[in-house]
């Protein structure tokens, strides 16, 4: 079983409008709605490709609930999330189908109280011996504390269960610091962990604060990984027009999913490439366009590049 982490869960609702204009009224032409926050993307993916996958983190009030419907009818995937009083939170994409481009609202999330936050670590405890590995995913919801990554990532080290870190900011300058197996930053927040906006540079120093291996994701460029076993980059066979939202979680999939499956780096980081680039295919976030997975795979590109780890 895989494991994914998301304190912040939300209701993703994506809306597409034929152009998005500033200050104007405008008809929408598709409303989606789906269970979101970054690490219930990463499981939907997973449980698509056919692994097994526990989801836990929070959810409460209405949204919380109409959340935790939609993922009952997610086959392989199975809810452990806790109950929260406050609220889950909502995210609104904006889809510009003339120029492709979107624009995204992320509201907040709930305050998790103490007594909450408790509840959480107990709970994440007792699910770690059935996890062969787990991704912690996302933004912290008010009332986490902000070194709460690396608490987590420090209870799986003990169990000894591998572990991937994907999220921003304090969270991600604080939860390095648990030393988590594989990071995976776009390039925005590698640059805001280490002040440097070179990507080789970046990654170097992202891997000397405790991460055993960074992978950092480069928009449509690709990937970037650093690892024991040296340096690559590995790029989409062309630029791909669409939806970005969730690219990045069904990265983590890929990464995840090459972890259990022991597979070698470059096979890890094709299948990550191939499912970020057909999520841009697919409509909303946390689905990837199966075929353009398939064909995509096969014409990755992965290049070893003379570079010390």
């Amino acid at each position: 079983m895989i494991l994914t982490v998301t304190l912040n869960t939300a209701l993703d609702i994506t809306h597409r409008v034929p152009s998005l204009r500033p200050h104007a009224s405008h008809r929408v032409s598709e409303v989606a709605e789906r269970p979101g926050g970054k690490g219930i993307n990463v499981a939907r993916v997973l449980a698509a490709l056919g692994h097994e996958v526990t989801v836990t983190g929070f959810a409460g009030g209405t949204t919380g609930r109409i959340l935790r419907e939609r993922l009952a009818d997610v086959p392989g995937l199975v809810d452990a999330l806790l109950p929260v009083e406050g609220t889950t939170r909502r995210t609104i994409a904006v889809v510009d189908e003339t120029s492709g481009g979107t624009t995204q609202l992320n509201e907040p999330g709930p305050t998790v109280s103490p007594a909450e936050w408790s509840a959480f670590q107990e709970a994440y405890a007792a699910l770690l011996p059935s996890a062969s590995a787990v991704a912690l995913c996302g933004s912290l919801p008010p009332g986490v504390p902000v070194g709460a990554y690396a608490g987590l990532l420090r209870t799986a080290r003990a169990a000894g269960v591998p572990t991937l870190l994907d999220t921003s900011g304090a969270a991600l300058r604080r939860g390095i610091a648990g030393r988590p197996d594989v990071l995976k930053p776009n390039a925005d927040e590698l640059a805001e962990l280490t002040g440097s906006h070179e990507p080789s540079t970046a990654t170097r120093d992202a891997r000397r604060r405790g991460a055993g291996a960074v992978v950092a994701s480069l928009g449509p460029d690709g990937l970037l990984a650093l690892t024991p076993e040296g340096r690559w980059r590995a790029t989409p066979p062309a630029r791909l027009h669409g939806n970005p939202t969730g690219a990045g979680d069904s990265a983590v999939a890929g990464l995840l999913s090459g972890l259990v499956d022991s597979l070698p780096w470059p096979d890890r980081l094709t299948r990550a490439v191939a499912l970020s680039a057909a999520t841009v295919l697919s409509p909303v976030a946390g689905e990837f366009d199966r075929p353009a997975y398939e064909e995509l795979r096969e014409r990755v590109s992965v290049q070893r590049e003379a570079s010390a780890a």
